[in-house]
């Protein structure tokens, strides 16, 4: 019955749900959603036909936006790794995740050489199976309207309203692939950047803000610039939402690998829902009116970011511990300060940060090195390095050899307690 609604509303032209929304913005931005969160396009997996014609579509929306592909082009495509630890549950080892990437460039001389970065994941689930939380419902199409068709609409909005007047550093919009296989897009792109993180200012997610209740908005990463919590605070002077600000970056959204790079990140969100990874997450539920307030909080933060004449300041967090049982004899989980590439495609684990002041980082291990042997325990996976730590408890001692750039390290690793860091 879903299917049949979805695509009698497609074809009669501007449907209730639409006429329903009080302003013309808000009509744009869910007929954006309603075109990717249809059924035909199976739930945009990635790798799949429906998440390349969702590709092509954001392409010609960016396009009409007035954005430029970059010199390498609109697609940044990157091989899903047979060992990412969600391919292994989807099948999706070997498939193509497809970046789309488009370009407002800034209008100071100078300015313009630096960026920020906008993201929003296109991806879903498929036909649900892994990851999702309706297991009765495997094989029915999970359209993922608000995740994140939702934020996927927001970012086209904010690339409208700010072609008119660009800000004077150029701004980079990507929708991003692979993030429901563990952020493998925004991983990808962190490693082979278009323009050089080290001139990019902040990066903004949008991820799942379209069911905007009681005015409520969460603005995840404050912590990771002492300049956001005032920024913020001004921007919602205007904006009057009932705003939660909060947190490092880190988090299951694409910020996390932006942060995990030692950028400053924001994560807006309107909070979960009872149609979060279901099914039942359809267009005809989203808040078109609120989403466009979200979007021009957004639009404001970006000029904010794009605008200023120094960049921000960066303030590193440690990672949160796994939340994970531990083996260990005393009950406590040896802390490590890894942080994880979850892309997969070595043998090991490489790492895309290590988490200040951790056992890790004081051992001498950073950004790219890969986990071969810790201990006595050979590393050939994630699921390894796991098994491994949990034989450990806080104050334990093992020597940690890594691969940096081809060469074999050896490192003494003397593991924390993450209550003590």
């Amino acid at each position: 019955m879903k299917r049949i609604v979805v695509l009698a509303v497609l074809l009669a032209g501007p449907a209730a749900s639409l006429s329903a929304q009080r302003t013309p913005a808000a009509r744009q931005v869910l007929e954006d959603i309603q075109f990717l969160a249809d059924d035909r396009l199976g739930g945009r997996l990635t790798g799949s036909a429906g998440a390349d014609t969702a590709a092509a579509y954001l392409i010609r929306r960016m396009e009409q936006a007035g954005l430029q592909a970059p010199p390498s082009g609109w697609i940044q495509q990157f091989v899903v790794a047979a060992d990412a630890p969600m391919a292994q549950h989807t099948g999706a080892g070997g498939v193509i995740g497809r970046n789309v990437i488009g370009v407002l460039p800034g209008r100071d001389p100078k300015l313009r050489n630096e960026t920020v970065i906008v993201g929003a994941h296109y991806d879903h689930l498929g036909l649900g199976g892994a990851g999702a939380l309706d297991p009765d419902n495997t094989g029915f199409v999970h359209n993922g309207a608000d995740d994140n068709a939702s934020g996927t609409s927001a970012l086209l909005y904010i690339a409208r309203r700010l072609s008119g007047n660009p800000p004077a550093r150029t701004v980079v919009f990507i929708s991003f692939s692979g993030e429901e296989l563990g952020l493998l897009g925004s991983s990808f792109y962190t490693r082979n950047p278009v323009y050089p993180l080290a001139r990019t200012v902040a990066m903004v997610n949008l991820d799942m803000v379209g069911r905007l209740r009681n005015d409520r908005l969460l603005a995840f990463g404050v912590e990771t610039a002492t300049e956001f919590p005032t920024l913020l605070d001004s921007l919602n002077w205007y904006a009057g939402f009932d705003l939660k600000a909060s947190g490092d970056g880190y988090g299951p959204s694409d910020h996390s690998s932006f942060y995990a790079a030692k950028l400053p990140v924001i994560h807006l969100f309107t909070d979960l829902h009872e149609d979060y990874h279901r099914a039942s997450d359809d267009a005809d539920k989203i808040n078109a009116d609120g989403l466009v307030r979200v979007a021009d909080f957004a639009v404001g933060l970006v000029q904010a970011l794009a605008n200023r004449q120094q960049s921000l300041t960066y303030v590193e967090r440690p990672a949160p511990a796994p939340r994970v049982a531990s083996d260990s004899p005393g009950g406590e989980r040896a802390w490590f300060g890894s942080i994880p590439d979850m892309a997969g495609g070595v043998t090991g684990v490489r790492f895309s940060g290590v988490s200040k002041g951790s056992p890790a980082e004081q051992a001498g291990m950073q950004a790219g090195d890969i986990l071969i042997r810790l201990g006595a325990y050979e590393i050939d996976n994630l699921q390894a390095m796991s098994d491994a730590l949990g034989t450990y408890k806080p104050g334990d001692e093992a020597e940690a050899v890594v691969l940096r750039e081809g060469q074999e390290l050896r490192f003494r690793v003397t593991f924390a307690s993450r209550s003590n860091r």
